[in-house]
């Protein structure tokens, strides 16, 4: 509970990216649709070039609290105050708040990816058994969903209230009081984590030796093109609900009611994720997670502005079956490391963490400088009414094109062969190694 109490200030600001920074931008601090695709193309590209690097970092450092754990007290401050300052807006002029936003955007990914490559990473390392990993996972997504809930149900109101009218200050001074619960939850989340799987202390390796290991991980290969695929639709589909509710459903304070709706629906799809995937396995749960969740996605194209009962009936059953996805994958993750140790004999757990978040990162800014795209591209103009033609691009953003990603996501995953008997007898040869190395030191 103490570690995934973390996940709730991560998950906090990657909400806020995805469902209110593109509408913010574009709505409240001024940016066309075009600058802010482009911007964001290019911020989380050059953003997710980082995450191998920090998961070599991490996984080099030796401090009395460990490898990775320290970093949640060393960014827990800067990770608060860079959630406000990318809600700040200042009055400097188109071109001053377009270098203000590149500037601040900029800092806080790389902030956010000196925080979350670590506390991610902790998955591999709090235990060595990977039904556990399982079961930690699905507690940290309980945490991610909660606060996903906690931003959807309260930015609207608290922007009304705190900025009495002034909606940029609203949007500061509420990223203000979350900015402050980041900074808590994380101290928390370092007084309660230790550090239990460790490498092998004659361990011999360099990063170009760990990312030749994981280039020639296959399950990772595949789980990182997943991770792609998934936020690319996660992505598009989060960045253009507020648009889809202000100028389809004209009714943009429903927008929070229906976010809301679906995270707790997908918190509800993660508590059962440890049981189901012991009974049918992680690949097939996976799998099917995905069936479902591509022809939901679809169904929302068939929608009308009125039919509010299926709008929600989607999005309940499209966010039930998204619930298991994430704990699986966070979970596979983790038996991919163990593969890579099994197949090379070396375990790098921070660049195989960090390298999925890369992919995830990439697969975030294609997703929502897609988004930005395509409504640019529909002829989206900010606070006027729309054309037919850009409606039609905010409801293929929301249907069809997910549907299509999700899609794609499947058949990569009918290639992954590391299923969960495969994973068990990994785990029992690594064991039984590390016992064999442990009498030969103490002999």
């Amino acid at each position: 509970m103490g570690f995934s109490s973390g996940e709730y200030a991560g998950s906090v600001v990657w909400q806020a990216l995805m469902f209110f920074l593109p509408f913010f931008y574009t709505d409240i601090f001024g940016l066309t649709a075009a600058a802010v695709s482009t911007m964001f193309l290019v911020v989380r590209f050059f953003d997710a070039l980082n995450d191998p690097i920090m998961g070599m970092i991490a996984d080099r450092t030796n401090t009395r609290w460990g490898k990775y754990r320290p970093y949640l007290l060393w960014f827990a401050v800067p990770y608060g105050l860079g959630t406000v300052l990318l809600f700040t807006t200042p009055d400097i002029g188109y071109t001053g708040k377009i270098i203000y936003a590149y500037a601040t955007y900029g800092l806080m990914m790389v902030i956010y990816t000196a925080m979350m490559i670590p506390y991610n990473t902790l998955i591999g390392v709090i235990s060595p058994d990977s039904r556990e990993r399982t079961s930690v996972a699905s507690y940290k997504f309980v945490f991610a969903y909660a606060a996903g809930a906690s931003i959807q149900a309260f930015v609207i109101p608290l922007v009304d209230i705190l900025g009495k009218g002034d909606r940029a200050a609203g949007y500061m001074l509420t990223m203000a009081i979350f900015g402050s619960i980041c900074i808590v939850v994380f101290l928390i989340a370092f007084a309660s984590v230790r550090e239990r799987v460790k490498p092998d202390i004659s361990q011999k390796t360099s990063p170009k030796i760990d990312l030749k290991d994981l280039i020639h991980n296959k399950p990772w290969i595949i789980l990182a093109g997943v991770s792609v695929a998934t936020l690319v639709y996660v992505a598009i589909r989060s960045a253009v609900i507020m648009y889809y509710f202000k100028y389809y459903i004209l009714d943009v304070a429903a927008a929070g009611p229906f976010m809301v709706t679906g995270t707790i629906c997908v918190l509800l799809g993660v508590l059962p994720t440890r049981w189901l995937s012991g009974k049918i396995g992680k690949k097939r749960l996976y799998i099917w997670c995905m069936v479902i969740i591509s022809l939901s996605s679809a169904g929302f194209f068939l929608a009308g502005p009125d039919d509010l009962i299926l709008i929600y009936a989607l999005q309940i059953i499209f966010s039930l079956a998204s619930g298991p996805t994430m704990p699986l994958l966070w979970s596979m993750l983790a038996d991919a490391a163990d593969y890579s140790e099994w197949k090379n004999g070396r375990r790098a757990t921070g660049l195989v963490y960090s390298a999925a978040t890369f992919s995830q990162k990439m697969g975030f800014s294609l997703g929502g400088a897609l988004a930005m795209m395509i409504l640019s591209v529909f002829g989206y103009v900010a606070g006027v009414a729309q054309t037919p033609e850009a409606i039609l691009g905010i409801k293929l953003s929301l249907s069809i094109i997910p549907a299509i990603i999700a899609a794609l996501a499947i058949v990569a995953l009918l290639f992954y062969k590391l299923d969960d008997r495969r994973v068990a007898e990994i785990g029992v040869e690594l064991a039984m190694r590390k016992q064999r190395a442990s009498t030969l030191t103490n002999n």
